[in-house]
């Protein structure tokens, strides 16, 4: 197989197929290999015509010629060289888009409210005590890189980039999530809802405090009967609505988004008068299954 290209260099070949002459050739060699003087009788040409033509397909790589020794005479014999050609056209190049991109650990919240059960971690040891919320105003949680709570919320303070005379098109936020359990409990729903500059876009079920097996960054001293890793979950608000991982969360739009000149506000919650009260684990950098603290992007034009 011959996989060609826009490539000036297999210019021979093109002109090697653009011909009614040449493509006839192909299909009379693809029966069994010829001489030019056969090829010059079936198609009612004269062998000097035959031989240009066979020189332009052998140019095109198409074909091989031989000279081969045959009835006491030499013959030249012509047969296929390739039984297939694949053109690979040009990709459109989609056009970058412009963004502002702002990774926020998990302990940089700029306000709270969190009930039991509680706590936060940094990559080498917890913060405090379990289950006391005076620990989440501890200066070191600046440093964490796991919260959770069984009720209420964290609020992150965001900076908003976007200048005068540019046109916000979306937001994106990712990072990831679970239920809060005592223990681990894999069945264990949780609502949590998401706001930005206090607009709620919806909220997401988790299914539960996922325990099976140890995060696949979770440091090792850190309990095998809690928490161990959540959910990837990726929110765009877009001109045409909220959307959780692709599907579509509210009607939303970044219209309905309150712009403040200097910041954005990301709430994650989880209400007391939610159907399903779980709690909310956050996993950010060295914890969980992805290596990531929360991401927070703006997209432009």
């Amino acid at each position: 197989m011959i996989q060609t290209t826009t490539d000036r260099k297999w210019l021979p070949l093109y002109e090697a197929l653009a011909s009614d002459v040449r493509l006839t050739i192909l299909e009379l060699l693809a029966e069994q290999p010829r001489n030019v003087k056969d090829l010059a009788a079936m198609l009612g040409l004269s062998s000097a015509i035959v031989t240009m033509h066979v020189k332009k397909l052998e140019k095109g790589g198409l074909i091989v010629t031989e000279l081969v020794r045959k009835q006491g005479g030499t013959h030249k014999i012509c047969s296929l060289a390739v039984a297939r050609i694949e053109m690979l056209l040009p990709q459109q190049v989609e056009q970058q888009r412009i963004f502002d991109e702002v990774s926020i650990p998990v302990g940089h919240y700029t306000r709270f409210e969190v009930h039991p059960t509680c706590g936060l971690a940094t990559a080498e040891h917890m913060i405090g005590q379990f289950d006391d919320p005076r620990y989440f105003f501890e200066p070191e949680r600046m440093h964490a890189r796991i919260l959770w709570f069984g009720r209420g919320f964290v609020e992150y303070s965001i900076p908003n980039y976007v200048l005068a005379g540019q046109m916000l098109e979306e937001i994106e936020i990712s990072l990831e999530i679970g239920s809060e359990a005592p223990g681990v409990q894999e069945n264990w729903p949780s609502d949590i809802h998401f706001y930005v500059n206090d607009t709620l876009l919806g909220y997401w079920t988790s299914p539960g405090d996922s325990g099976q097996g140890r995060g696949l960054l979770t440091p090792a001293w850190w309990p095998d009967s809690t928490n161990q890793y959540g959910w990837l979950k990726v929110i765009r608000i877009t001109e045409e609505g909220t959307f959780l991982d692709g599907q579509r969360l509210s009607a939303v739009t970044i219209k309905d988004i309150r712009v403040s000149r200097n910041e954005w506000i990301l709430r994650l919650e989880v209400p007391e008068h939610a159907a399903h009260v779980g709690g909310l684990t956050l996993y950010g950098e060295g914890f969980g299954n992805y290596n990531r603290d929360i991401i927070f992007r703006t997209y432009k034009r």
